[in-house]
């Protein structure tokens, strides 16, 4: 028996220094309440952070829920200056606002947000008014099936004893849906090349990257479902480099694809790094440490930030084991910070990462309906 201890005692501590000797630990640390809200307004889930280049923090948040349980409108847009005091409410009753998903600032302070409830994205200019849309919310004068009407509804008529031909494997995306210019289906994100392009990350049915001019024209698109060089399973996040070079979170594969700027495929890598299986499980959900594929799989992409500059890096956050993952544009990963939980410093569902330096960048979690500002330790 003491044997079979020690044996035990030395196969966790090596799996520990086998964990912590892979990749350094970043030295960061939470500050406590980094924004002030009013008494009147709260947080639900944060799909979205971004900061302007006054250090202003917008948060796109799926608070002020209106309507039913199911199928709600949650969005909210909201902005705090750099000492995080609340500045104003962007945007309320907008038409767009339906289930909020990335909030994005480009060169100029515009501010963009992708609202993938309503399949639209917006910019509005720095004052806070609308200038441009792409795609069209679906009219409430009649019904628009979305996504997921067909399968449910089948399903639902099924356990009431109503006989219906189902066909295998019936999901919102059989059959494949048909990709139309400026025309969104759960959109994910945007970012901006040097020349004033706009990428759209399309992202959870139509799986694909949509690219406007900078005159605001739809030039492009290119990519489908799959899992090859240049096809996407739910293409969750994006950022480009200095060099044009197209940054996509392809979640579902658990990779990160690189395009120029006309689509052609560059290159892809994978963030791998061992999980302790010892290591709680996110809030809510769990998470396979040996996972490879899926939303769930360690290492996929859920957030996507690259830092200002010439030499950037990236930051990249996953769901499990919800850690976030400073890397190079080659794909090195340069150090680890963080794990699930629900206390400063532990993440609960990382859906959004804002980097305006290396040492200071802004998470927006939906399982702990939090932003948390994270500084290098001095």
């Amino acid at each position: 028996m003491k044997q079979l201890f020690l044996a035990a005692v030395f196969l966790s501590l090596s799996i520990s220094q086998a964990f912590s000797q892979n990749v350094p630990e970043l030295a960061f640390e939470s500050v406590p309440n980094p924004l002030k809200l009013p008494n009147d307004i709260h947080f639900g889930e944060i799909a979205g952070v971004a900061v302007n280049s006054a250090g202003h923090v917008f948060i796109f948040s799926r608070g002020n829920s209106v309507g039913p349980s199911y199928m709600a409108s949650a969005a909210q847009l909201l902005e705090f200056d750099s000492s995080g005091n609340f500045v104003r409410e962007i945007g309320k009753n907008l038409h767009a606002w339906s289930y909020a998903h990335a909030v994005r600032i480009d060169p100029q302070d515009n501010i963009w947000v992708v609202d993938k409830g309503s399949n639209m994205i917006l910019r509005f200019n720095p004052q806070g008014r609308v200038d441009w849309v792409f795609g069209r919310k679906g009219e409430a004068s009649h019904l628009v099936v979305p996504p997921d009407y067909e399968p449910v509804m089948a399903r639902m008529l099924e356990r009431m004893g109503v006989a219906v031909d189902i066909p295998e494997n019936m999901n919102p995306r059989r059959p494949l849906p048909v990709h139309r210019d400026n025309d969104f289906n759960q959109p994910t994100d945007v970012a901006w090349d040097s020349q004033g392009n706009s990428y759209f990350s399309d992202g959870y049915i139509n799986s694909r990257v949509g690219k406007a001019n900078a005159r605001g024209e739809w030039v492009a698109s290119w990519g489908s479902l799959g899992s090859g060089p240049g096809q996407f399973d739910t293409p969750h996040g994006i950022a480009v480099s200095p060099d044009d070079e197209i940054y996509v979170a392809d979640r579902g594969n658990r990779r990160i694809q690189v395009f120029d700027t006309d689509g052609n495929y560059l290159r892809e890598f994978v963030v791998s790094v061992p999980v302790d299986p010892t290591e709680p499980k996110p809030p809510y959900g769990g998470g396979n440490p040996n996972a490879t594929r899926g939303a769930m799989a360690p290492g996929a992409p859920d957030a996507l930030c690259m830092t200002p500059g010439a030499n950037p890096v990236l930051f990249i956050g996953d769901l499990y084991p919800g850690s976030i993952y400073k890397v190079s544009l080659q794909g090195e990963v340069l150090g680890v910070y963080g794990h699930a939980g629900r206390n400063l410093g532990e993440f609960g569902w990382i859906h959004a990462i804002a980097c305006p330096s290396e040492d200071e960048i802004w998470v927006g979690e939906l399982i702990n309906w939090r932003v948390q500002k994270l500084v290098t330790k001095l």
